[in-house]
């Protein structure tokens, strides 16, 4: 039981905070509601949970074996972190509620997990601190509780950008809200 709390406490830590996938899914609750952000976080579950399992059944060895697929996947984590930041620095700070454009779909969502430098460490420090023996029985459990707890993690954000919606209508605090996660983004590029 105890170990069950633990994988359940590592992955609240690891989903709950900040991180592209977080923010996607918040701007997807406040731009398009509940909803269609749900589709995406339902996604990046999935998404998630499969590389969890995948790295729980051995992606990790393979990948040691052929270094040059890190490198792939590494180099795709830098152009994703990127475009976030172009995104970001070229977003104009305006909020349009009456925008009929479709929100980010469960593909994206799931890709998204893939490339996202986040992810990779979680799925690799999660498996090697609980499943360290590859024991099945422990894989399943822990992508399990990840995958519920991953969906209720990013559920809050997307809830939270449904939330904050209205606030973030006005131009000025859309603007200092991008600001703010312009800020966030360096200071994570300068800490990582």
């Amino acid at each position: 039981m105890t170990m069950l709390i633990s994988m359940a406490a590592f992955a609240l830590a690891s989903s709950i905070t900040p991180g592209p996938v977080n923010i996607v899914a918040f701007s997807a609750g406040a731009r398009y509601g509940v909803w269609p952000g749900m589709r995406h976080v339902l996604g990046a579950t999935l998404g998630f949970t499969l590389l969890l399992l995948l790295i729980g059944f051995g992606l990790y060895e393979t990948l040691q074996q052929w270094p040059f697929l890190t490198r792939i996947i590494q180099w795709s984590g830098v152009a994703f972190l990127l475009y976030m930041a172009f995104r970001l620095a070229t977003d104009n700070g305006q909020l349009s509620l009456g925008d009929k454009a479709v929100g980010p779909s469960m593909i994206q969502g799931a890709v998204m997990q893939w490339l996202n430098p986040k992810a990779w460490l979680a799925s690799i420090a999660g498996m090697g601190v609980f499943v360290a023996n590859g024991e099945a029985t422990l894989i399943w459990q822990f992508a399990t509780i990840y995958c519920v707890v991953c969906y209720l993690s990013l559920g809050c954000w997307v809830f939270a950008g449904s939330f904050l919606s209205n606030y973030l209508c006005s131009a000025a605090r859309c603007v200092f809200s991008t600001g703010s996660w312009r800020c966030y983004w360096l200071a994570v590029r300068c800490i990582c």
